[in-house]
C-alpha cells in the first residue's frame, strides 16, 4: 500500500518499503521463489569464481583494484552512492568479460568513454508467419557490442522488464543486424501484437557503455 514517511528502501521488521512511481510503497516481505535455472547457476558460479581469483591476487593488485575502484560509484539508492571496493569493481569487469566469453583480467583496465552505439532502431517484420527481429544500424557496432532482451510483453506495456544478455551482435548486413535467433532461442517467438523490447550497449575491457532501449510491436502477417 502506499504510504506517506520519510525517504525510505529496503526491510523493516516483516515488510518492505520501496519508492513507487507515486509515492512510497510497503508491502508484506514475501521470500522470492528460487527457480534455480541454468542462467542463474551460471551467474552464481562467475560470482563465485571471480570472488575466489580476487582473493588469489598479489596484494599490490588488490591495491590496483582498489585505486581504480575509487574513481567509480555506486548506483545511488536515495541518492546517496559511494565509491566501489576492489572486488567490487574486480567482478564487475570480469564478469563482464565472461559473460561475453572474453579472457578475465588481473589487471584493472583504464576507465574510458564508450561512445553511444550506431543503432537507431528495431524493426519487427511477419512474413506470413515468419517473424524477423532486426535492429537498424547507421553505421558498423564496435566488436563485443551486448545484445540484451525481454519477454515479450503486451502491447500496452512501456517499459523493459528483467532484461537477460542474448550475447554479441554480429555484423550488420545491409544496414541491420539479425538478432532473431538469440531472441527467439531465450523467449521463443514473440506473437502478433506482443510488444519486443531489446537493449544494446557497447563493452570495452570489461567496463560497459549506457544501454540503448528499442521497442516495437510484431505486425499481423503480411
Amino acid at each position: 500500500m502506499k504510504i506517506v514517511d520519510v525517504p525510505q528502501s529496503g526491510k523493516l521488521g516483516l515488510t518492505v518499503t520501496y519508492p513507487g512511481r507515486t509515492g512510497l510503497i510497503r508491502r508484506t516481505k514475501v521470500t522470492p521463489k528460487n527457480p534455480n535455472t541454468l542462467d542463474q547457476q551460471l551467474v552464481r558460479q562467475r560470482l563465485r569464481s571471480t570472488a575466489q581469483a580476487y582473493d588469489a591476487l598479489t596484494e599490490a593488485q588488490q591495491d590496483a583494484w582498489i585505486s581504480a575502484a575509487a574513481a567509480l560509484k555506486t548506483k545511488p539508492r536515495l541518492g546517496q552512492s559511494g565509491a566501489l571496493t576492489g572486488l567490487q569493481f574486480y567482478t564487475k569487469v570480469n564478469c563482464a568479460l565472461l559473460a561475453i566469453g572474453a579472457p578475465t583480467v588481473d589487471v584493472p583496465p583504464a576507465l574510458t568513454n564508450i561512445g553511444i552505439l550506431p543503432i537507431d532502431a528495431l524493426q519487427i517484420t511477419n512474413a506470413n508467419g515468419q517473424i524477423t527481429l532486426k535492429l537498424h544500424t547507421t553505421g558498423a557496432p564496435p566488436d563485443n557490442t551486448m545484445l540484451w532482451g525481454c519477454a515479450w510483453a503486451n502491447s500496452g506495456v512501456r517499459r523493459a522488464v528483467s532484461p537477460r544478455l542474448l550475447g554479441k551482435l554480429d555484423s550488420p548486413q545491409n544496414g541491420y543486424c539479425d538478432i532473431t535467433p538469440d531472441y527467439v532461442q531465450k523467449f521463443g517467438v514473440p506473437p502478433v501484437g506482443a510488444r519486443v523490447f531489446v537493449q544494446v550497449n557497447g563493452s570495452a575491457g570489461g567496463l560497459q557503455g549506457q544501454r540503448l532501449t528499442f521497442s516495437a510491436l510484431v505486425p499481423a502477417g503480411a
